[in-house]
């Protein structure tokens, strides 16, 4: 298996903001797990988070593997050095697998990161999130909508089937509305619905843990599927003229392999 770097993937030769904010995670986050039991670490990892906890030869003390997307896995490797590199006791460290890890901008994946690690530290200090109001939408979160709404006309009813696989995720369809429910975490949902004929789209949250997660960073979670949607829809239609916004949803990496500079286009 190939794995990738946040520093490939964003194709910058000095240190990227994004390896930055990673090793900062990094900085805050890897104290959470000296001395704690791997039981642990492991439970929170399958029941809260969703993923696996393995080893993938880094000769790292343990990793946790999630898949964002089908084909786009990350894994989160925490390495105990004790006083073998001086200040650095310990270290967390990220890498990225899969066809279409190289497809996602930096920005979502380090973003996507934080929130899990926020997550993790949660649960083994048992707090609780703050924030809750899952019916109302930031400004941020209309302001995305707005923005990508005019490609999610490029949707069509014999993509369903595609667009399911793609997303990881379950679709509703009907005459006029498509619904698109992707299990983010255990038993959390985010629900895109897509209004047909009143081109609109709504963003609805659901699951038992739901209040596992505070409303930023589900609203978060459900912009990276919007985006991924989206990258859908411009991969299926790449013959046609698309407004700048649709190639600004790839890495920095993969638009270079398609030649693509949405500056210029």
């Amino acid at each position: 298996m190939k794995y990738y770097t946040i520093g490939q993937i964003d194709t910058i030769g000095t240190e990227s903001p994004h390896q930055k904010e990673l090793k900062d995670i990094s900085l805050r986050k890897s104290p959470l797990f000296k001395n704690l039991d791997k039981k642990l670490i492991s439970k929170i990892s399958l029941e809260k988070i969703g993923g696996y906890f393995s080893k993938i030869g880094m000769e790292e003390d343990w990793t946790i593997t999630l898949k964002f997307f089908p084909e786009v896995n990350i894994h989160i490797s925490y390495f105990y050095y004790g006083d073998e590199f001086g200040d650095i006791e310990s270290e967390l460290k990220y890498l990225f697998s899969g066809e279409r890890c190289t497809w996602i901008p930096g920005e979502d994946l380090a973003t996507y990161i934080s929130i899990v690690m926020n997550m993790i530290e949660n649960q083994i200090k048992n707090i609780k999130p703050g924030k809750k109001n899952y019916n109302k939408k930031s400004e941020l979160l209309l302001k995305i909508i707005k923005q990508r709404l005019s490609l999610f006309k490029l949707l069509k009813d014999i993509d369903q089937k595609e667009v399911e696989y793609f997303l990881g995720a379950t679709i509703v369809k009907n005459h006029d509305s498509w619904t698109i429910i992707k299990e983010i975490f255990p038993e959390i949902n985010v629900e895109i619905i897509y209004f047909i004929k009143e081109d609109n789209i709504d963003v609805q949250y659901s699951g038992k843990n739901l209040e596992n997660i505070d409303m930023y960073h589900i609203e978060l979670i459900a912009i990276f599927i919007i985006n991924h949607i989206l990258r859908f829809t411009v991969i299926k239609n790449q013959e046609k003229k698309l407004p700048n916004i649709a190639y600004m949803m790839f890495s920095r990496l993969f638009s270079k392999e398609k030649g693509w500079n949405y500056r210029n286009i």
